[in-house]
């Protein structure tokens, strides 16, 4: 599945635009073709959804479900990924109002609500719950096979979760399409799923099962296509991700992307992990990577720099500064384009 493009969006944004964990919904409002006509969020409910957050989409803001009716969605998506995936508690009303006025409901938290009794009597025919964190079937643990693909495979690695991978792996994708290389996107979290409509939920997988979900998907695409993006999750600086590593052995990847939030110095509510100096990090990811040559060489080549919170003047010199620290090419893949990655990727 991904979202409808033929059906009406809304997305419940809930303190999620000014928040930190409006991540889904600013990625959907950004990147998705599906007609979005509301977005819910009380906290700004009124304003400019471009002054607000530079995604040139203007979608009206609302301030409930009952307020986004008057734009007659018919599918609305949960767009935050809090962490832990818990449904906050005053989400359920607005999910109960949403189901009641006969939307489907597009739901990436952790907790499945398709099974949910009081949810399930509220649907009509024609409307139907989507939980998008889900293991895959027939799963087995990783083998290395990806290795003996012909394709390159690009993943994107952080400094800290919510910094920008998918945005990245998604620009990557686009620009090596637009230079006719035959490119796939491989989502591996439930927004990129929304999306793409493939790929798998990485969180939702058992971890002895993580690289083999990753390696199932990468060996699917790998013989069809010239370069394969593959979306990077967590981090291997974050005390509570488990993530990194299993997209690292399962996509044996040939070069790495890493991406950084432009003066970030620890990692998000975690202040007592401090972010080492990039060279050491590019170190750190490129020894995990090739697992002290048991897997080959497998370079960063490049750094995605998000600079979202800088004005022009400052992310240009910020990007010139990483270049002067790391020796590698850096951009921000949004605020300008992705090709001198690109260009670095395909030299390697």
């Amino acid at each position: 599945m991904r979202l409808p493009l033929n059906q009406r969006v809304a997305i419940l944004l809930h303190e999620g635009i000014s928040g930190t964990h409006g991540k889904t919904g600013l990625a959907i409002l950004r990147y998705s073709e599906a007609p979005i006509v509301a977005v819910i969020d009380r906290e700004t409910a009124g304003k400019s959804l471009p002054e607000l957050t530079g995604i040139k989409r203007d979608v009206p803001i609302v301030a409930s479900v009952a307020a986004a009716l008057e734009y007659e969605p018919e599918v609305l998506v949960i767009g935050i990924a809090p962490g832990g995936g818990a449904v906050p508690d005053d989400y359920w009303h607005e999910i109960k109002d949403a189901l009641k006025a006969g939307m489907s409901l597009v739901n990436g938290l952790h907790i499945p609500m398709a099974n949910i009794p009081e949810l399930n009597a509220l649907l009509k025919p024609g409307q139907l719950i989507w939980d998008v964190r889900k293991e895959p079937s027939n799963l087995s643990v990783a083998s290395g096979m990806a290795r003996t693909l012909p394709c390159r495979r690009v993943l994107t690695v952080g400094t800290d979760m919510a910094i920008g991978k998918m945005s990245t792996s998604l620009e990557l994708h686009w620009a090596s399409k637009l230079r006719g290389w035959r490119s796939k996107f491989l989502a591996t979290g439930q927004t990129g799923v929304m999306l793409e409509g493939d790929g798998v939920a990485l969180d939702a997988v058992r971890v002895d099962f993580a690289a083999g979900a990753v390696e199932q998907i990468v060996m699917r695409y790998g013989k069809n296509y010239d370069i394969l993006h593959v979306e990077g999750q967590g981090s291997l600086l974050h005390p509570g991700s488990t993530a990194t590593l299993p997209l690292i052995r399962g996509s044996q990847p040939t070069q790495l992307v890493l991406v950084h939030r432009a003066g970030q110095v620890h990692v998000r509510n975690h202040p007592h992990v401090l972010i080492p100096p990039l060279p050491e990090v590019i170190q750190l990811y490129e020894t995990v990577a090739s697992a002290g040559g048991a897997f080959g060489t497998v370079p960063v080549v490049g750094i995605a720099l998000n600079t979202a919170h800088l004005d022009e003047s400052a992310a240009t010199d910020a990007i010139a500064q990483t270049i002067a620290e790391t020796g590698l090419p850096c951009t921000d893949v949004v605020r300008f384009d992705a090709g001198v990655l690109l260009d670095a990727v395909m030299k390697s």
